[in-house]
């Protein structure tokens, strides 16, 4: 609570506040101390409407005020206070300004006895035209008919001050004790008298009317009195009328009379308690940050101590290593060894004065922002709603300032602890007189800027930048990632730019990420590793970069179509080579019974003819009535329908191809058909597990035949087949269906 104190002091007199006020700028001032700064103007210049103290001055006069008052003491007025007290004065002397300075009247007291005075609250009048000037802001302030009076008195801040007063104060002394008083023992509730022992026994006997008191010890009566309620604010227009209602443009407690008849009839105005509490729950909170500052604060200034000794330390061991190598050369490097410790010693200097230029700097404002603190969390304990109502804004917008003083570089040491200089002790003896300091240091590790670091569908993007202290030269930096599955990292950047996007990532698979920077002294050290985790569900798109001209695509590359009567082959844009994953296919139109292939197909698959008749595709064509496997232009892995003949089969697809034209020799494929087709509104199923290495197919929800393809390794992508006549939507990113269980060879429940 010691830096508190400082806001409990008078900025005129010096000394804690004894009947503080408050001016209009929300600043405060002893009453006495106020009476003695009083200035007045000339008649000429006196203004045409005076202003109230505190009521006919707008916010938006206020702000406009502020901009024009940042005047020096020469412009205010006044100059330094303790010249009203001592420098005798004479009615009409003017300051350089024009300001006419009036003094006391009487005897001024000194600052010892000024708040030993007795305050009756009647004060000498005020001559007309006076105006205030408040010490802080240098703000001029006119008075109106009421005088002093009209400024509101800030019983919250005197209370404080008294709290204050008290916690410092020596044990409580007897009050009844007429020479040297002694510690008081006792104090009795009803008389609010302490008591030493003696006293006790002679004045307050423990019989009669007095045997009913309550006494209590010391520590506790004070307590009682803090706690003693106060008494009730009443309005300083109407003096009769208690404060009970909170004019909101004002922003100030007004009467139920103000309200009826005075200039606040018109304004908005709410119930005083729920404002109590309302700007008591805004200062609390502006309270909470501006705590996080402080606590930022006393822990920077550890870390800039740290640093001194740091400082200090590698100082110290850079210029024994300096003094080493120079006692190490022949005489002529002797003559260049006191320049270079003359060098060494202004950058240590240079480094400790910006270090202890900024501890300094950061504890003053750490003293005041404490203090602040202190002082506002007694002013939340005050229990008067008005009085806190009357300074509850002004310490907002100063918390909120002190917090914004301590906003984004406050707390961040201005100079390095590093000496990032090295000795070459490698010319020869000719070079001697050209002798220097060079870098000769590797770069220092690269911060990992997590905001910017973010994984996308199997993309990974990792951003970076160098320490902020660091001064030495950076060539380039090396990005590395492991293979997802906890393995060798490997480089997949090397270059200048300090941002990277890796593309081709296996879905969901947790990655090790690190980078490191180099120059031409070597390779420095790896940053530190960040973890990413790619999507689990693999999201993708029909690839229009890479699809046959003849395709068509549509709904953000989700829908395809063709405009051939061939089959015409598009890929999807992501790639798999990792996990398990599944998509469908909507059929959305599907005219003249065409048989469209779906499957996976390696990035070179050819695609001006149906999917699967080369090596690069494995692929399910169907047709309105049953389903084919087809891989390198040979059927493979299915099995009569229990309901079929081979016969009926091959006659259906020789038919057919007679009919389009499109295939040479059927009669040499072994075909196996099995019931299961397509048509309008259908849905085909693509699963592919690299767990087990296999590829199965479903057509509404209906398994086709066993295991489609197996032993399949490396990367796949998904693909389709289909020629004018159909028309695909793609649905990519589903679950896999739950009768299939990941990691079996085939899965349960199959249906033919």
């Amino acid at each position: 609570m010691d830096e508190m104190e400082e806001e409990l002091k008078c900025p005129v007199c010096g000394s804690f506040f004894r009947e503080p006020i408050i001016l209009p700028c929300s600043h405060n001032i002893c009453l006495a101390c106020a009476r003695n700064i009083l200035v007045q103007t000339p008649d000429a210049e006196s203004p045409q409407s005076s202003r109230a103290s505190g009521s006919g001055v707008s916010d938006y006069d206020y702000l406009d005020l502020d901009k024009m008052s940042l005047y020096s003491e020469a412009d205010s007025g006044y100059g330094s206070y303790g010249g009203f007290v001592s420098a005798p004065t004479t009615p009409c002397q003017k300051s350089p300004n024009g300001v006419r300075v009036f003094p006391p009247t009487v005897p001024h007291p000194t600052q010892a006895q000024h708040h030993l005075l007795p305050h009756t609250g009647v004060l000498p009048p005020v001559p007309r035209n006076s105006c205030l000037t408040c010490p802080q802001c240098h703000r001029s302030l006119t008075l109106d008919d009421r005088g002093l009076r009209g400024f509101p008195k800030n019983r919250v801040l005197e209370g404080v001050v008294d709290r204050y007063q008290q916690s410092k104060a020596a044990a409580l002394k007897c009050q009844l004790c007429e020479k040297s008083p002694r510690e008081a023992t006792v104090m009795c509730e009803q008389c609010d008298v302490f008591y030493c022992d003696p006293c006790r026994l002679r004045c307050h006997p423990p019989r009669g009317p007095l045997a009913k008191h309550r006494l209590v010890p010391p520590a506790q009566g004070r307590i009682s009195r803090r706690a003693s309620p106060r008494k009730i604010s009443t309005c300083t227009e109407h003096e009769l009328e208690n404060l009970s209602m909170y004019c909101v443009q004002c922003k100030t407690p007004v009467c139920y009379q103000c309200l009826e008849d005075g200039k606040h009839s018109t304004h908005e105005v709410k119930a005083l308690g729920a404002m109590w509490k309302l700007h008591k729950g805004q200062l609390s909170q502006a309270l909470n940050v501006l705590s996080d500052r402080a606590t930022e604060a006393k822990e920077f200034l550890v870390q800039l101590r740290n640093m001194v000794q740091h400082i200090q330390e590698n100082g110290v061991e850079f210029e024994a290593c300096l003094v080493a190598q120079c006692d190490a050369l022949i005489e002529a490097l002797n003559r260049r060894k006191a320049q270079l410790l003359s060098r060494v010693t202004k950058e240590h200097e240079h480094k400790l004065s910006v270090v202890r230029d900024q501890i300094s700097h950061c504890t003053v404002k750490l003293r005041q922002t404490t203090g602040l603190m202190e002082y506002c969390l007694e002013v939340i304990k005050e229990n008067d709603p008005s009085g806190f109502l009357q300074i509850s804004d002004a310490l907002i917008r100063r918390v909120h300032m002190t917090e914004n003083q301590w906003g984004r570089g406050s707390l961040t040491p201005r100079m390095s602890s590093d000496f990032d200089l090295t000795l070459d002790s490698g010319p020869l003896l000719q070079t001697i007189h050209q002798l220097d300091f060079v870098q000769m240091k590797v770069p220092a590790a690269p911060i990992l800027q997590l905001e910017e670091c973010c994984t996308q569908t199997n993309s990974a993007t990792l951003s970076w930048k160098q320490p902020p202290l660091s001064t030495i030269a950076v060539d380039g930096y090396i990005l590395e990632l492991d293979d997802g599955t906890g393995g060798q990292f490997r480089e997949v950047y090397v270059g200048t730019e300090m941002i990277c996007t890796v593309d081709g990532l296996h879905f969901n698979s947790t990655y090790k990420s690190r980078v490191k920077a180099f120059n031409s002294s070597g390779v420095g050290q790896y940053s530190k590793t960040l973890v990413m985790q790619t999507s689990e569900i693999a999201w993708f798109t029909f690839d229009s970069a890479s699809a046959h001209p003849d395709i068509i695509l549509s709904n953000d590359n989700l829908t395809v179509t063709c405009n051939s009567y061939d089959d015409r082959v598009v890929m999807g844009n992501t790639g798999f080579s990792r996990g398990v994953h599944y998509w469908e296919m909507t059929i959305d139109r599907y005219d003249n019974h065409p048989d469209p292939a779906f499957g996976i197909a390696r990035a070179d698959v050819m695609k001006d003819v149906m999917l699967g008749k080369d090596d690069k595709a494995w692929a399910m064509y169907v047709d309105n009535n049953r389903s084919w496997f087809m891989h390198n232009n040979s059927h493979t892995n299915r099995r009569y329908g229990e309901c079929l003949q081979r016969d009926r089969c091959l006659n259906h697809v020789l038919n057919r191809d007679n009919i389009i034209g499109r295939r040479q020799s059927v009669t040499s494929l072994p075909v196996r058909p099995t019931d299961g087709g397509i048509s309008k509104g259908a849905t085909v199923g693509v699963l592919l597990d690299f767990s087990r290495g296999i590829l199965l197919f479903l057509i509404n929800d209906e398994q086709q035949g066993p295991v489609a393809f197996n032993t399949l390794e490396g990367m796949y992508y998904p693909a389709i087949s289909l020629n004018r006549n159909v028309q695909v939507t793609l649905h990519s990113g589903l679950p896999i269906p739950d009768f299939y269980t990941p990691g079996e060879s085939e899965a349960a429940g199959s249906v033919c």
